[in-house]
Order: C-alpha cells, then structure tokens, then sequence
C-alpha cells in the first residue's frame, strides 16, 4: 500500500467534499489531488528523483497537507523540519540526509540565507508562506499553477516515506526511516485496536505537523476520510475558535496542550460540544489534568497513545473504555494490534510481570533504521527488538505503566525513584500548575530528589508544604528534597518537557529551600 492511495480513494468516491478548511481557504478533494498531482509535477521539473529528500519547514496549513502527499507522489522522501530547533540543528539534518529541496513558509524565510551558509548542499527553496515569494525563492503557487499533473510514482510498501529527525539536545540528531509500510501498518493497528478517531469526521491540526504524532493522526484522518482542519499553532484561542466555528470533532493534543486549553479563561464558556475524540500523547499526563480535561471537553471519548518516532510511532493504546477504570489511571494501555510488546532487563529477558525493566517493542510498524548511523541503529534494534530506553511494567492484564526514561531514573540512597510517580503526586497540590521531577548531584545521597514547579496564578509553594502533601501518597525516599519556582518549563517542539535541560539549570547547590 501507498499513503497516496487515501487520497485517490477520497477523490475517486467524493471529489466535491471538502477536504482542507485553513484561515479562509477551503479545497475539496477533487481541488487537492488537481494540486498535489501538479505539485508532484513541479518537484519533477525542479530535478527532484526517485529517493531524494524534500523538507517543509513551515507551520501548519493547507500546504503542509499538499507536501506530505506531493512528496512521495513524485517518489521522493518527506523531511518535515522541527520549528524549534536551532538554525544549526536544522541544517545539520539537511546536510545529513541531502535534503536539497526546502520548501518554507513566511514566519521561516528569513532564515534561508543562515541555512544556505550551514547547509551548501540546498539548492533550491520554495516559498510556501501567504503572500509574495521573497526575492530568491520559489513561488509554491506559481509552481501549482504552471505545472502540469502527472501520474503518481507509486512508492509504497517498504519504500522509504519520510527521514523524521528527533533527539538534538545532546549530540547530532538522528533520522529515523519510515516505510511507506511501517506508517500504514501503525495507523491501521491503531483502528483496529479501538475507535481512536471518528470516520469521515472533522480532524484539527493543532500539534506541529512535523512530528509524527500529528502525521500520524493526519494519516488515521486520510484513511478515514476526515476533513482536515489546520491552525498554524497551538493556542488555546486558536483552538476554542476552530472547534466552535468548524464543529470539530478529532484531534490530538500533548498535555501541556491539554492543560492550556482547560485553563484558558475562554473555555469555560466555549460550546467544545462538537468534539467526539481526543487523542492524546508524546508525555505523560497528571490525573489532575485528564480529569479536567474531561470536565471541560464532556462529549469526547478520550484515547492515550505511548510510542515514539521509531515505531511510527504507536506502541500502546488506552481506551476510551479504559479510561474508565480508575486503576489504569497511570497506564499507557496495552499493545496495539500491530505492536508486540515485552519488559526486559538488561540482557534483554522478558521479567515477570509487574517488574520493572526496558520496554521493547517489535512489529512493521519499527522504523527502518537511523540514516546513515549504523551504530546506533545496532544498538537500538537488538536481537530483532526495538529498545526504546523507557522503563515500566506490564501487569497480569497486558497492561503496560511507564515509570520513566531509563536515564531519567533517579538513584537516591540506593532506591529507585522514577520521576513520572512524584510529578503524579506533586502536581495534585491545589498551588501547583505544572511540576517535573529531576535527580540532581547529592553528597549524601548521590542523588536527590528536585522538584521544578510552575505555581498556579497568585499562588506559591514551599518545599515543606509539598513534602507535607505528598507524604501519604509516597514513600519517604520518594519525596521532593529541594524544589525550585519556575514561570515556566523548558518545552520541545513536541510538548514534551525537555529535563536535560532542567538538570543543567537546575544543578547548583540548593538554595536552603
């Protein structure tokens, strides 16, 4: 199969539904292939061949939608750039796999010249903003317009969709290959597992098209031949205005996504009536916050998703039924139907269940492969298991709770203390809004425990009062041993809470609180 082929599917069946809504701008299905075949077309004449790279770096819109199709019709491989990341990092991952072609919109173009300078090899950008093209770059309309449609390429199966690049904070950043087939394999697993997305319903974009959790949920939406709906970022506003306007009924959200909307003033007021299905993912979420979330957003089932990039990237699923049993809470859900899912220790034996070891998963949906990195592909996909440097358990069930990252675990006095279970306690406190919990360099106890806390409007917290709260929810060894006030905390282009970044900030001696 080709990913291509959910839309000439949608086209073929109804071509005068709509298939995009951005800002003003509304294309049907029969308007979107038109487009995507002749900027398939264009890609040809630019000199892009079989195999060859193409990136978007770009906010999300309608033409995202158009180049995660274009691409592959023409027989290339999609690059969807991270928006956060640095100019250096950006050309880096367009050095490291030829990425010669870029297509960029207007809030990025003026970083063209930087990444021409750090990346030689990009011959050609394509203006895919509103407005004029800038001096220098491509017209993307202009492109469309003069172009002729041409037929699709036909890549599919195990031809390569897309180099997705994660990781960066420490080191170069590594490209994971996907397979037309690993893509498909991970979305059709997820819908034969539970309802995760309605069908023919009305999908928002609102997480960053360029991670795959978002291309994912786009590629569920294809396939059940969703409208899609795109703003350009996450903002609560943005969000409450397009569910209202455009009777949303699917999206996915991260949770710091999920706790800003359920805050913002605006939602208490909404009419968030339309929507059916949340999927949500990328980090773990407090029980406080999918409690609210619950509340606020009262007619949607709500689906939890645990993978990664590397396995296309759904692992686990949590129910809408799930969801209503209170001692999954702090699960993930259990494999998909495409994911064969074990615990092991460190010489890769499957531990008993409810032991704590390495996740590890197997099936079509696993990536390919790290491009051009060998050694870390080795590494990661050992004895034909995925390892996914997560630690958790798997209950008598099937049901898997992830405790944390393998080198997140903190080591204090001997004991194991993974981070999730503390921020689970630390963020029911009444005065805080978000917490994350890191392991820093103790004298005395190798480790401590440090809580990093984001206190909710008018609000603050002492250390003694949080240790005081969680007390009968956690062991002594468990509890937060110094704590630090934040306005905010360190977030990646994919929600996630970047504590790398936290332990460096975070690593000076105590301050007595």
């Amino acid at each position: 199969m080709q990913l291509t082929q959910s839309l000439r599917n949608a086209a073929q069946r109804d071509p005068g539904r709509t298939a995009t809504i951005y800002r003003r701008r509304t294309r049907t299905f029969g308007e979107t292939i038109d487009r995507v075949s002749r900027l398939a077309g264009a890609l040809c004449t630019l000199g892009v061949k079989e195999g060859d790279r193409v990136g978007i770096y770009s906010l999300n819109s309608d033409r995202y939608h158009e180049l995660l199709f274009a691409v592959p019709w023409a027989g290339a491989v999609v690059n969807p750039v991270n928006v956060r990341w640095s100019p250096a990092e950006i050309a880096y991952s367009l050095r490291d796999c030829g990425t010669d072609v870029l297509f960029i919109d207007d809030t990025f173009a003026p970083l063209v010249d930087e990444l021409k300078d750090r990346a030689p090899n990009l011959r050609t950008v394509v203006f895919c903003g509103e407005g004029e093209a800038p001096p220098g770059l491509l017209d993307y309309e202009r492109l469309v317009a003069d172009t002729a449609p041409v037929e699709d390429r036909g890549r599919g199966g195990d031809d390569l969709y897309g180099v997705f690049y994660t990781g960066g904070t420490t080191g170069d950043p590594k490209g994971v290959m996907l397979s037309h087939h690993a893509c498909l394999a991970s979305a059709m697993g997820s819908l034969v597992t539970t309802d995760i997305l309605g069908r023919g319903g009305v999908l928002l974009h609102a997480a960053p098209m360029f991670h795959l959790a978002d291309i994912a949920a786009w590629n569920i939406g294809n396939l059940t031949g969703s409208t899609h709906v795109m703003v350009p970022s996450f903002t609560p506003t943005g969000v409450i205005e397009a569910i209202e306007k455009h009777k949303v009924t699917d999206t996915l959200l991260v949770p710091t996504m999920i706790q800003m909307l359920v805050e913002a003033p605006q939602a208490a007021g909404a009419d968030l009536s339309s929507v059916r299905h949340v999927l949500y993912g990328a980090s773990p979420i407090s029980e406080t916050v999918l409690a609210n979330a619950r509340a606020t957003i009262s007619n949607a089932s709500f689906t939890q998703a645990y993978g990664m990039t590397e396995l296309a990237p759904v692992a686990t699923l949590l129910t809408a039924e799930d969801h209503q049993d209170p001692s999954l809470a702090r699960s993930c859900g259990r494999p998909a139907a495409q994911s064969e899912l074990r615990i092991v220790d460190a010489d890769d034996n499957e531990l008993p269940r409810g032991e704590v070891g390495e996740i590890v998963v197997r099936g079509d949906h696993v990536m390919t492969g790290y491009w051009n990195n060998p050694k870390e592909t080795e590494a990661a996909l050992r004895n034909g298991w995925m390892h996914t440097g997560d630690a958790g358990y798997m209950n008598e069930r099937g049901y898997v709770f992830l405790v944390d990252r393998i080198k997140d675990m903190i080591i204090t006095g001997g004991e194991n203390v993974y981070s999730v279970e503390v921020e689970n306690a630390v963020a029911k406190h009444p005065s805080v809004a978000q917490v994350a919990v890191v392991g820093l360099p103790d004298e005395r106890w190798g480790e401590r425990v440090h809580a990093v806390v984001v206190p909710r409007e008018n609000a603050s917290v002492t250390l003694e009062e949080i240790q005081d709260f969680c007390r009968p929810m956690i062991a002594g060894y468990k509890l937060p041993r110094s704590l630090a006030l934040v306005d905010a905390l360190p977030i990646s282009g994919t929600g996630k809470i970047l504590k790398r970044e936290l332990r460096k900030q975070h690593s000076e001696p105590p301050s007595g609180q």
